[in-house]
This record gives C-alpha cells, structure tokens and sequence, in this order.
C-alpha cells in the first residue's frame, strides 16, 4: 500500500511539472529550430545500461544510426540520441523520460524493457503527446485497448499464447499448470496479460487449469522446491513455463531433483526462457535437467546481413569483455532495435517535410502558440510515419498493425541429448505446422496431417503423456468381483483347489481386460471375489458398491447396473452393455378362436354386407342382358376356369362388361382383406399379447437385482404379491411354462443382456416382447474422481465402434437369436377393425355403384313412361305393380320386340 500512495504521488508530481515547463521548453525548441537546425531529430533511448540486454539493444540503435547514414550520407536531417540509464528501476526510467522531454526536446522515446517501465511510459507518453515505442507490453494494459502514441516492436504475446493452446489441443490434454514469474508489489495483478489472456483462452477451449503458481526470481531453491511439491501431488502433468530463462534453469534443476522430468510429464515453455536457451552456453547440468522440454522461440531466416549484424556485435561486446551471458542469447530484441531505429531514420526526412510552415491561417498566433502548434504537428507526423514503415529488416518483415509491430513465426523446438530439435512452427495466425517454405516474395506455411515432427518426451519416452499421473501407478489395483448363482456368462467365478488359486471369466470380465489393453500406461490389478470365509456371498451388489466407498476396494468389474443413487458414492465408466429392461413371454397360443380375432366383428359383418352388395349389382347388370349376346372380354378357353364360377353359384361365364369391372373390384378388395387378416393372424399366433396389469398377471426377475422391482412397482404398477424372484435360467424358463395361474408368471422383466442370456438357451419357446427404457446399462465402478474412469470409457466407446464389442457378446452369448423383434411387437398386436379399411370400401363401392347407374341411364325413358302411364291410369296398385314388373322384366322375355340399346342382336 505504501508502494502504491508513493507511485500515485510521483505520477501526479510530474504531471504538474510537465504542465509547468511544456511551454518553457516548447519555446527554446522552436527558438533552437529557428536558429537553423531544423534538420535534427533528437530521440530519447531509456534503458538499462547496466543489464547486457541493455546494452545490446543500445548498440543495435546505434549501429543501425550509423549503417543508415553511411548508406544515405546525403541526407540533411538526422536522428540525434540521448541515452539514459534506467539502472533497471521504473521510476528512474520516469524520472529520465521528464529529464530527455524538458532539457533534450525529444520527439520521441524510445525503451522500456520490463512492463511496469512501459506502463509508466506510456502513461507519460499519453499525458504529453510524445511516441513512446516500448520493447515490452505494459502490465495491466487490455490487449483490445491501445494509447495512440503507444507504439509496440516487442514480442506479441497473443499468436504465442494460441499456438500453446492449439499444442495442447493437438494432444487432446484436458488438465494443465501454469507457472509464471511473480511481479514485484508495485504490479497491482499478479497476473500479466499474457497469462489473463492465457486464462481465457484456455476456458474458452475447455481446458482447465489446475493451479497457478507464481515465482519470484527472489526464491530461495528451497522455496522453488516447496512450490513443486505442491504441484507433484496434483495429477495434472502437463505443465506452462513462462519465466525468464535464468529462473526458468533453477526451476528445471530442481524439478529434476524431484522426479518430475520423466516419463509421464510434458513441460511447454514460452519464448521469454527459450529465446536465450543455448546449448553451446547454457550448463550440462541445466541442459540435462530440460531434457525432453517442449519450447516455443523466435524464428529469425539467417541471411547474410544478419550475419554480418551478429558478428559485428559479438565483436563489440568481446572486446567489451561482456560477460559470457551474452552467448546464450538469441538476439531478438537486438534484431528489433536495430528496424526500429532504422525506420527511425528513414521517416525523419519525410516528417520534416510533412511539417507545415508559417501560413496566413495562423500569421495571426503568437510565437509561443505557433511553436507548440508545429511541435506537436511534428510529433504526430513522427508517429503517423513510424506506424506506415513498411520494409524488410533484419529479424524480418517490418510493418505494424494496430500500433504492433506484427507477430513473428515462432518455431517449436525440443530439447534433446546436447542440444534442441526443430519439430514444427507457430505462425502469427496460431496454428501448429510441420513445415515452413520460404520463397523470395513471401512465407507460405502449409499444415499437414501430422502436425509435429517426432517428439522425444521427459524420461526418453517417445509415447505421448496422458496428462495425468494415477496416484496408484506402481499399486496393484483390488478390484471386486461379484458372485452370481445363475447367468455365469457374464461373470463366473471358480476355485481350483488344487493350486488354490481363483478364476474369473465372463463377458464383463472380457470387455474390462480389452479396455485396459487400450490404454497407453499399465495398470496392474487383481480380482478379488466378494465372498466370505465359507465361500458364499458377502452382500448384495449395493454392500460390493459401497465397499469401494470405503476404500476397501479400488473398484468392481461386473454385472453392476449403473444408478443415480450409486453414483452419488461411486464413478461409473461408460456403459457397455444395451440399455433397459426386456419382457420375455411364451410364443405359444392355445385358443382354439384366434382365427376370428384378427377381425373384430363389425368388420366382419362389413365385409359380409359388402360381398352381398356387389353380388347384387352383379345380377342386376346380368339380368337385363340376354343369355345369347356376350358381350366384354373374350370367353375363357374350355379347360380353363370360368372367372364368374368364383362369384355365382351358376357356373356361367359374365355376357356384360359393366358386370366384369365391378366383380374385378370385389376381388381386389377380398384380395386386401385377406392379406391383412394373414398377416395379423400371424402375428397373434407368433408372440402372445400380454396385458400387464397389477391384478391378473405375476411377473418375474433375477433374485437381488434392486433395479426391476423399482420398474415393476413405479412404472408397471405391479404389487409386491405379483412379483416373482428367480436365481437361473432354468428357473426362468420353468415358471413361464406353467403361467400365472398354475403358479409360475405370465412373463420375465430383466436387464436386456440377462434377457439375451436366456433367449439364447430358450429361443424356440419365449420371445422378447417389449423392451422399456429404465436403466443405464453396466458400467466398471471406480471411487469418485478415479483418472481411470474417463479412460476406460474412451476405450469402451473404440471397442464399440470397432465391433469388438459386438464380438466379445457373440463369444458369450453363443445361440443367441435375433432380438429385432421386439421392436415390432413392441405394441400390443391389434385385431383390424372397419376403420382400418374405411378408404377402400368407399373407392369400392363407388366403383361398384357407379357402373350398374350408367347401364341404367338408357332404361330411364321405358321407366319414365311406366310410372307415366301408372300415374294417368287410376287402377289398382296390385295390377300396377304387376303392369311395373312385367314392364321391368320384358327385356327377358324372348318373345319380346325390346332390346337394350347397348345390345346388338346378331
């Protein structure tokens, strides 16, 4: 808190003394411009001369300044340098930025190598108008918010930190740590941007954090030593390094001590450690204790000039008598203040020019006012110039976006034997690639299916860490087995006395092997059979469960149905057995009426009334047409059968056409009904309907399952009396042959894989009839939190998927029979009722009707005259009705002289 009320004093202190002297000082450099040095720049370098990064980048400006205008030695204006020695504290690097602004008249600032120097520049920057390029990204400073004089040629931390996520991504690791360095107290979050930004990315991936550790370049190794042991007890084993690289070595070192460079570790590191890792100055010891380390670094193409660049300044820094520290370094920051200060010189002469002069639109300002209109005209155009450098420089393309110089491709390297191994890229974009193509115009970067060279892992391992280390690894598991009377094909446990050793077979025993095989660590285990010392069962499947509950097991592999109740004590794997419950009821039916059943009766009764029906129109069309005119299809051959045979008792061929067309229509519609009566009559003969209800029917289950009682008495509304426990198969089978009323069940309610058990002794006489969806399935049980669960049920989900799964069941289930049809019979089997054929009788009997009126229509005058004659002759209604049905029938009469219009005697 001190810290903090010191730093808010000096801030405000300097702002007063920055409004107090910016127009004293304003007025001497315009005076200064006019006295004919205009062609002078003057730049302000704050660093830290006492650091060998320091010094570095001061000699790169200063070699770039001299390059350039030994290159260009016609050019009048020049960047003038005032350096200032930070001594690495940030409020002497304030203290230097108010120095260079009121006795240097700088233009522009140029520095800050650590975040909490560049966020009190920038702060200083902003205030007083002036470009501040920064060597580091201010802390606390968002990274979508940016001062405009601001100006970034760092690292960009954002591609780096996406391309660690797309590496963890590409390993599918769920869990990691992250370590990062911890600020001095004048840092108000603990946390820089980077790692916020890290955070946020990795939550937006779905990728937890486990812990956040924090360490100061202050720690004792004994501290460092505390840290990690902390994090050793995590199971997370994949760790993120962002430290310098002198703390980032005492960490390795230690973690070496501790075992933690090994086979199952991954350690990822940012470029802040490996961009000054070198194999050729870094110890044995610190090189041997990163073995297998993953690192993220800049990626700089060598070229002749940037040869020529590292040579020179090694031979500065040797004669110098620099330390050996130097050798270890990549030099990025180097390579960056050398294009820096480049471009600085290259705008100069354009921001001079864009300056504008004495003009009538401000004649009229002071001479005061007028110099702070151009200085800070000046400023700005300095700016707008640096911000649309565009040029190839040493460490590459120059060019900024967003008020940062554009992100660099970082290359990937593992550390390996004495030195490091290229194994792919990071681009700006954040992607993981294998390979990088350079031509002369531009990087073309191409992914591929395998997206890292090989990978040399800690402990010499070429096998890709799980991200997780079992707390129980060296540990023989004890896993519970449960003991079974009846369905030994699932789980079967046996004594050998002879060598007094136990064995477990069966088909969860199986399916639990083949997905240990799966796995990509080992895991040793045993089966103990849950029994007491007389060899009889200890508990139900709830007492095994809970058993793991208290730790004396480490887990259960069995038959053990996967419950809401258990879960909340146990971990369940994936299922890997079929969900739900299967009723399982006799095939055979004994009722000797089950041929009238298909049909309800008033169906029958319609097709009864509809065979009538059209047996009359029939006769009606046939009776007016005389016995010797044939008329419509040709007669059938003698030896074939007569079509009218099926229709009439007479065994006479049809004489009209009319007459055919609706026979034809009363055979297609016999021809439906009895295709469907067939098929529901079969379907009643092949799976007896079964009416579940709580007072008619007893139903059976295994004997200790606590699932199917609960279906029975909740879903099913059975009563605790009609419910009936077995133990085998054979007890199964028995109770279903004698039925309810003779003391067995009218059918069997049991898990779907019981079900497939005793369908594949009894197929011939029991059916699955219906299946109801109330249970989980089987499932291996693990203690809460167990890293083994999620694995198995990955692999149980690849033996699923690769049919083996499949197989391991046919292996076990041998003579099991097709259990599809329980799908068709899952509804009650339905007799057909006049509903169901409503459309066809309407198309029928209009088809039928409409016919026998259109034969009728040129009858209707003779029909017309009789009731005429009928009306105007008042006689007796018997002899009209005689007179109407001797007129109607005369047509018959062969005597008669009438003849149908439709006929043609011949």
């Amino acid at each position: 808190m001190k810290n903090q009320t010191l730093l808010l004093f000096f801030v405000c202190l300097f702002s007063l003394l920055d409004t107090f002297c910016c127009d004293i000082s304003v007025a001497e450099l315009n005076r200064t411009r006019d006295e004919g040095i205009d062609g002078e720049v003057h730049v302000g370098v704050i660093l830290d001369m006492e650091s060998w990064q320091g010094q570095v980048i001061q000699s790169s400006i200063s070699m770039a300044i001299s390059d350039f205008y030994s290159l260009h030695n016609s050019y009048k204006e020049r960047v003038i340098l005032h350096v200032r020695n930070s001594q690495g504290d940030p409020f002497r690097a304030l203290s230097a930025a108010l120095d260079l602004f009121e006795d240097a008249k700088v233009e522009a600032i140029l520095g800050a190598q650590t975040s909490l120097e560049a966020r009190f520049l920038v702060e200083f920057g902003e205030r007083n108008k002036i470009p501040v390029i920064s060597f580091s990204t201010p802390t606390c400073f968002p990274f979508s918010t940016r001062s405009p004089f601001f100006v970034q040629i760092g690292d960009d931390q954002t591609s780096q930190i996406k391309g660690v996520v797309a590496l963890i991504e590409l390993y599918k690791w769920r869990n990691v740590i992250v370590i990062h360095d911890q600020q001095n107290n004048l840092d108000l979050d603990n946390i820089d941007d980077a790692m916020s930004y890290l955070a946020a990315l990795l939550e937006e991936k779905n990728i937890h954090i486990s812990f956040v550790s924090s360490i100061a370049s202050s720690f004792e190794d004994d501290q460092i030593i505390e840290q990690l042991h902390e994090l050793k007890t995590l199971q997370t084993t994949v760790f993120i390094v962002h430290l310098p690289h002198s703390l980032a070595s005492r960490l390795f070192l230690n973690a070496k001590r501790l075992g933690m460079i090994s086979k199952g570790y991954a350690w990822i590191v940012t470029s802040k450690s490996m961009n000054h890792f070198n194999s050729r100055s870094d110890s044995s010891t610190v090189i041997e204790s990163m073995q297998g380390v993953i690192g993220f670094r800049s990626y700089i193409p060598a070229t002749n000039e940037l040869h020529n660049f590292t040579s020179r300044l090694r031979e500065k820094f040797y004669a110098d008598q620099v330390p050996n520290e130097m050798q270890s370094m990549q030099l990025n920051l180097g390579l960056s203040a050398y294009d820096v200060a480049w471009s600085l010189a290259r705008v100069a002469k354009r921001a001079m020019v864009k300056v504008p002069g004495t003009s009538k639109q401000n004649a009229g300002l002071n001479s005061s006012d007028l110099g702070t209109y151009k200085t800070l005209i000046h400023r700005s155009t300095l700016l707008q110039e640096i911000l649309l450098s565009n040029f190839k420089g040493l460490g590459g393309e120059f060019r900024f976006v967003n008020g940062k110089l554009i992100s660099k491709t970082l290359e990937i390297v593992n550390v390996i034997g004495s030195g490091e191994k290229r194994v792919g890229f990071c681009p700006s974009s954040g992607r993981i690639t294998k390979e990088i193509h350079e031509s002369s115009h531009r990087r073309q970067l191409s992914d591929f299916s395998n997206n890292l060279e090989s990978i040399i892992w800690p402990g010499g391992s070429s096998m890709m860490p799980q991200g997780r280390l079992l707390q129980m690894s060296g540990k023989i598991l004890k896993l519970g087995v449960p003991l079974s009377i009846g369905f030994s094909q699932l789980v079967k446990v046996t004594r050998d006395p002879y060598i007094n050793a136990t064995n477990v077979t069966g088909f969860c025993i199986d399916v639990f092997k083949a997905a240990m095989e799966g796995l990509n660590y080992q895991v040793q285990y045993e089966f103990i059979p849950f029994m007491d010392a007389y060899g009889n069962k200890a508990g139900s499947y709830n007492d095994l469960i809970y058993q793991v509950y208290l730790k004396n097991f480490d887990g259960v592999v069995g038959d053990t149905t996967i419950t809401e109740n258990r879960s909340l004590y146990v971990d369940f794997t994936m299922s890997y057995s079929d969900i739900g419950v299967g009723i399982v009821a006799p095939n055979e039916n004994k009722d000797m009426w089950i041929i009238f059943k298909p049909v309800t009766p008033q169906l029958w009764l319609t097709i009864v009334g509809f065979h009538i029906i059209s047996c009359c129109v029939i006769w009606l069309i046939e009776c007016q047409t005389p016995r010797h005119v044939i008329e419509g299809l040709p007669a059938l051959e003698p030896n074939g059968i007569r079509f009218s045979s099926i229709l009439v008792g007479r065994c006479e061929q049809l004489r009209n056409r009319w007459s055919m067309f609706v026979a034809a229509v009363l055979l297609f519609v016999m021809f439906i009904l009895s295709s469907s009566y067939t098929a529901t009559l079969a379907s009643m003969m092949t799976v007896q309907h079964i009416e579940l209800n709580s007072k008619g029917s007893h139903i059976g289950h295994q004997r200790g399952s606590n699932v199917t009682p609960e279906v029975l008495i909740n879903n099913l509304n059975f009563e605790n009396h009609n419910v009936v426990t077995f133990d085998t198969t054979e007890e199964f089978a028995n109770a279903l042959s004698k039925g309810s009323k003779n003391g067995g069940v009218s059918a069997i309610l049991d898990e779907i894989p019981y079900i497939k058990i005793f369908l594949a002794e009894y197929s011939a006489d029991y059916s699955l009839v219906k299946t109801l969806s109330t249970t989980n399935g089987f499932g291996f049980v693990f203690p809460k939190g167990s890293p083994l669960v999620p694995d198995l049920s990955r692999e149980i989900a690849k033996l699923r998927e690769s049919g083996r799964l499949e197989l391991l069941e046919n292996a076990w289930f041998k003579g099991q029979t097709s259990l599809t049809s329980f799908k068709d019979n899952a509804n009650n089997v339905k007799p057909l009722t006049p509903t169901n054929f409503g459309g066809l009788f309407l198309i029928s009997g209009v088809l039928s009707v409409v016919p026998f009126l259109i034969f009728q229509i040129p009858l209707l005058p003779q029909y017309l005259h009789g009731v005429r004659n009928w009306m105007m002759n008042r006689v007796m209604v018997w002899r009209q009705v005689h007179l109407f049905m001797k007129n109607f029938t005369r047509v018959r009469t062969v005597k008669s002289a009438t003849v149908h219009p439709q006929v043609q005697l011949t």
